[in-house]
This record gives structure tokens, sequence and C-alpha cells, in this order.
């Protein structure tokens, strides 16, 4: 193991910031960006260690064996990182979203289209049960796109929900929890508004759901990839295939009176114009699907190192 200096916990922490950095933009895992940077297992282990062994010290006032036991150094450099990348590119994302829709979501789209690729190829074997499992995948979400494709729900409890999904989508390699959180609705609620404005009504739950997600999904993760892998990958190759729809680039949002708040409930999708404006998204597009092409890249490269 490195040994642990600053200059450690500060490459920790930068390592943190790419994690953060990838969260925020729909399509991108940081769970990838771990394996990529050589700290996936050591967070997965650093996680399942929020045990009944570290309340057991925490109480006892062990607290060095504590802080050793759940590694926590490391979580506090990590995290760091994550948060600062978070806070500031939510910050850069909510003017793009504002001024740039068109070109953010042909980037999004182009990171998601060859995600599907990239997370696909992973499954060894497409036996009966692993097709099943990528219809399924595929299924639930146009569902969503269909039913709810874009639209908010800022109640506590599926607040909370979002903080599961999305966290468990984080520690995933090959999945992003901005991308979940784009299916469940809520992404511009919560990673865009309500981070820039630091929306403690919204956030709470949201971190609430994450804490509780995160400790859970560490524990089954590893069993849950080692029983049932081919099938789990295929359902996220067919989850992300079907919600292409909801990050089509050219749509004009649908919204509705609620009060005094307007709130948007769908999405009216239009076939573009072949126009200075068409071209450059295009482009946008094929440099979302080079991101991710040299983010699978570089994650090839450490795994060959090893």
């Amino acid at each position: 193991m490195e040994k642990q200096t600053f200059a450690f916990y500060f490459k920790t922490a930068l390592k943190g910031a790419a994690m953060g950095a990838a969260n925020v933009i729909p399509g991108v895992s940081g769970g990838t960006i771990a394996l990529i940077t050589g700290i996936f297992e050591r967070l997965i282990n650093a996680i399942k260690s929020f045990d009944i062994k570290a309340v057991k010290l925490l109480f006892s006032g062990q607290l060095k064996d504590f802080a050793k036991h759940i590694d926590l150094y490391f979580l506090i450099a990590l995290f760091t990182g994550v948060g600062v990348a978070i806070i500031s590119l939510a910050k850069l994302f909510k003017f793009l979203f504002e001024h740039y829709p068109i070109f953010i979501w042909a980037f999004f789209f182009g990171l998601v289209l060859a995600s599907i690729y990239f997370v696909g190829k992973s499954v060894k074997k497409w036996s009966v049960s692993s097709v099943i499992s990528l219809i399924v995948g595929t299924a639930i979400a146009v569902t969503i796109s269909v039913m709810t494709p874009a639209s908010e729900n800022s109640s506590f409890l599926y607040l909370i929900i979002c903080g599961v999904v999305a966290v468990c989508s984080m520690i995933l390699p090959g999945l992003s929890g901005s991308f979940v959180l784009i299916l469940l609705g809520n992404y511009q609620l919560v990673m865009i508004n309500a981070v820039s404005d630091f929306n403690a009504k919204v956030l709470f739950p949201v971190v609430l759901g994450a804490g509780v997600g995160l400790v859970a999904f560490s524990h089954v993760l590893s069993w849950l990839l080692k029983k049932f892998h081919n099938q789990t990958i295929a359902m996220l190759t067919g989850f992300i295939t079907g919600s292409l729809g909801i990050l089509w680039p050219w749509k004009e949002p649908i919204t509705k009176q609620f009060g005094e708040k307007i709130k948007t409930v769908g999405y009216d999708y239009y076939t573009p114009e072949m126009n200075s404006e068409f071209y450059l998204a295009v482009f946008f597009i094929i440099l979302g699907i080079a991101s991710i092409v040299a983010t699978e890249f570089f994650a090839n490269k450490k795994q060959i190192t090893k």
C-alpha cells in the first residue's frame, strides 16, 4: 500500500474530484474513474467496513482504531474531492443548461450512446437469461421515459429513493449517478438547482438516502456481480439503451402551472434542421463518444498493467 503522506491524500482528493466530475456528467461513471485511478477496491472495502465493529469502536472511544478500521482519512480525502467537484461543476452546468441546452444535451447523448457498447461488451456470455435481462432493462427505461420524461418529483420519500439509487450507480462502474437522476426526473432539481443554491430541503433527503444506500449496496455489490454478473450487466445495458430518448438534444420542454410554480412535465421532440447549430451539436455528440472511448481505454490500460 502506498505510504500515507500528505502527497498521498492530496492525490486521493484529486482522484475524488475526478469521480465527482464524472458523476455530475450524465453517462459517465464515478466507479469507472475509481477503476482508472486504482482506488475502486479500496473504496468498496472502506465503505463495507461501516459495520457493527465500527460502531463498537466508535462508542467505546477507540477513535484511532475506528479511523483505521474504516480507512477514515482516505475517505475524507476522497469525498472532499468529490464534494468540491460536484459543487463547482453544478454552477457551470446550470449556466450551460440555461444558455446552450442543445449542445450540452448533445454531449450527454454521445456519452450515453458510447456507454451502451462499453457496458454491454463486458457481458461474458449472452445466455437466455442475459437477453431477458437486457430486454427488461430496456423496457424499464423506455417506460420511465414515456410515462415521466424529465418530470420532477420533490417529495421527501422520492428524494430519498433518488439518493439511494444515484449513489448505488455512482460506485458501480459503467453507470452514472447523474444519469440515473435524469431517468428519475430529478437531475436538474438535485444536481443543478439544489446544489447550486444549497437547498437543504432537497439535499437532506437525497444525502440521507445516499448514506444508507452507499453502505448497504457496498455489501451486495461484489456478491451480485460475482453470482449474476452477465445478467446484471445486461440489464444495465438495456437500461442505458432505453433511456436515450430522454437525452435527445432537440426537444422543447412541456410545462404546466402548479400554483405559483411552473414545472416541466414532458418534452416535445422535433427533427433538427441542417444548419450550423446542428453540425455543432453533432460535434458535441462525437466529443461525448470520444470522452467515453478515452475513459474506457485508460481503464483497460490500468487493468492490464496490474
